[in-house]
């Protein structure tokens, strides 16, 4: 019973979410709906008058001037009919061409901007293989959908409604087995859809949903493959995914196939009900030839919209079950939203006050920071340090609003980071990550990512000053020169040039550094510091540091512990002093503490 509603619940959502978008292009549905009904009446009074052609032909040779004038006029008739058939129908497939593509249009990028603005865990918990495949899915699923309903669906009750209304008023008898026959094949299609087939459908569609999720994740780390020679293992894991979509995709066909067979079984048993009372109707005086001739070829036409009220209500399930997961993404909630009328935040100073700070992840019974209070005044260099899972990158992400707080407030020159557009803040803030991400895009688009209306002499600025215009330059299309996925063509050093150059174009007030110079080389590392040195120069800088010879210098370090700030101070008190700091430095290198003592000794 529990499924059952499931899967009532996610046809009612599936065409609330359709309907909302028709709501939207009201002229179009209105075409649509009056072209296609005009079109279906054409259709349903085209026997009457294949009736009076036959009974024309009948009476001829009785009196042949009126029946030719009959035949004629019978004949005139059908043909107006079909013409206004083709012609109204002509104006609904174009008008349904329009209104899908808006939709599917709309719903494609509306699916996109939710997705981008959901939160950090959600992506760390989804396939990006995944997600492409239910939007693109979804979005043909859509355009399937409004054939059906409109083009098929629609027309198809015109025709039933309509021929057993024309027959039942000349023979009720007729009316009522055509009634009873088809609420019965309808209803028996529907159940064999909703309760025999989707459910095999939905299972499938996970499957489905799968495949891409494991392609894409495979192809994105491809160079991981390589480099541990495990492209026969991938190709075993793809199988292995295959064959369980393989049984599932086989079963959904298999019911398909089930499901059709009983449907042809049944309207044979409907075309014998509706020809035999025809016959009986015959035998009985209450029918002419023409009106034998009428009941069957109405019954052609019903026959026809029957068997196809099958196959759409199985394209109809179809395409619901392959728009449930698009669906599901509208659905979902926006992890961190924008307050109603939020403003853009200003940041001139750049001091970042964290006040009480509470802060849950996800899951976790216990808070990572439990009333964090800290000051980072405006242009001070501040270092974080720690071991693994102590806090600092947490730190960082809440300062860009990736999570909300769980109590307490982060200020930025005063203003609550909470109240004010996300975008206004992250604006404003420049972030060079340990493990740079780049586009399929230009070197030229990657740098001015940070600022898209630089000019070219900005960002070869910028690059020169993060060592990268020399890499740059040797390329064969320097600047135009496509990186690859994730920046795959450039070497991990070259990445991080690039991303470093996007932090000096940014020219934010607020700079985060996650081990910018982590991936380069020891010459390149030099040149870099010191052009980091000039970055931090006026700027509110935050440095998470994980090889501590680049927190030297900087104007106090931060060591987290299990989520509290248990040191603080510059590198030289923090080591005399002789805590965690202490040990972390000292198993980073003998030499460095050597060092360390040797400058203690001289003072």
């Amino acid at each position: 019973m529990k499924q059952q509603k499931k899967r009532g619940d996610a046809t009612r959502d599936v065409l609330r979410f359709t309907f909302l978008h028709w709501r939207r292009e009201p002229r179009f549905v209105v075409l649509i709906v009056a072209t296609m009904m005009a079109s279906t009446l054409a259709d349903v009074f085209m026997p009457v008058f294949a009736g009076r052609l036959v009974d024309a032909i009948s009476l001829g040779m009785a009196d042949r001037d009126a029946a030719l004038s009959s035949a004629v006029t019978a004949f005139i008739a059908m043909t107006g009919l079909g013409l206004i058939m083709v012609v109204m129908r002509h104006l609904a497939f174009y008008s349904i061409v329009e209104l899908t593509l808006r939709v599917m249009s709309r719903v494609a990028q509306d699916a996109f901007a939710r997705v981008q603005r959901f939160s950090a865990d959600w992506h760390a918990n989804s396939f990006a293989g995944s997600i492409v495949r239910k939007i693109t899915r979804g979005m043909w699923a859509l355009d399937l959908l409004n054939d059906t309903i409109l083009l098929a669906l629609l027309p198809s009750v015109v025709v039933l409604l309509g021929s057993m209304i024309v027959l039942g008023l000349h023979w009720p008898v007729m009316g009522f087995v055509i009634a009873l026959g088809t609420v019965a094949y309808i209803a028996m299609t529907v159940l064999l859809s909703t309760l025999y087939v989707a459910p095999a459908a939905r299972l499938a569609n996970a499957w489905d949903t799968k495949v891409g999720g494991t392609l894409a994740d495979a192809l994105s780390c491809n160079a991981v493959v390589k480099a541990f020679g495990a492209e026969v293992r991938e190709d075993a894991r793809l199988r292995s995914v295959l064959t369980k979509w393989q049984s599932r995709t086989q079963r959904i066909w298999q019911r398909g196939t089930n499901s059709g067979t009983a449907q042809l079984i049944a309207l044979l048993l409907i075309r014998a009900a509706i020809i035999g009372t025809a016959l009986w109707l015959w035998w009985n005086d209450r029918a002419s030839p023409g009106d034998l001739a009428y009941v069957i070829t109405t019954y052609f036409v019903i026959h026809g919209y029957l068997r196809d009220v099958g196959m759409h209500i199985n394209n109809l399930r179809r395409s619901v079950n392959d728009m449930e997961e698009l669906v599901d993404i509208h659905a979902e909630p926006i992890g961190i939203e924008d307050r109603a009328a939020a403003p853009a935040i200003s940041i001139a100073r750049g001091e970042i006050i964290f006040d009480g700070v509470m802060f849950h992840y996800s899951g976790h019974d216990t808070p990572l920071y439990d009333e964090l209070s800290l000051v980072i005044r405006a242009g001070e260099r501040v270092g974080l340090v720690g071991p693994s899972g102590s806090g600092k990158t947490t730190l960082v992400k809440l300062v860009q609003r990736l999570y909300d707080v769980s109590g307490g407030r982060i200020l930025i020159d005063g203003q609550d980071i909470a109240a004010v557009q996300q975008a206004t803040l992250r604006a404003q803030i420049a972030i060079v990550q340990q493990e740079p991400i780049l586009f399929h895009r230009t070197l030229a688009e990657n740098i001015a990512y940070a600022r898209p209306g630089a000019s070219m002499a900005e960002i070869e600025h910028a690059a020169r000053l993060a060592n990268a215009h020399e890499f740059i330059t040797r390329l064969p299309k320097a600047y135009g020169t496509l990186v690859g996925e994730r920046g795959v063509k450039l070497s991990g050093g070259e990445r991080q040039r690039v991303a470093i150059a996007r932090a000096f174009l940014a020219d934010a007030p607020i700079l985060i550094l996650d081990e910018a110079t982590s991936a380069l080389d020891s010459e390149s590392e030099m040149l870099i510091q010191q052009a980091m040195e000039r970055l931090m120069e006026g700027r509110t800088s935050i440095v998470i540091a994980h090889r501590l010879s680049t927190v030297r210098a900087l104007d106090r370090i931060l060591v987290f512990d299990k989520g509290r700030i248990i040191e603080e101070g510059t590198h030289a008190s923090l080591y005399r002093k002789g805590g965690l700091y202490r040990r972390l430095c000292d198993h980073q290198g003998l030499d460095f503490g050597v060092r360390e003592r040797r400058e203690q000794a001289a003072e």
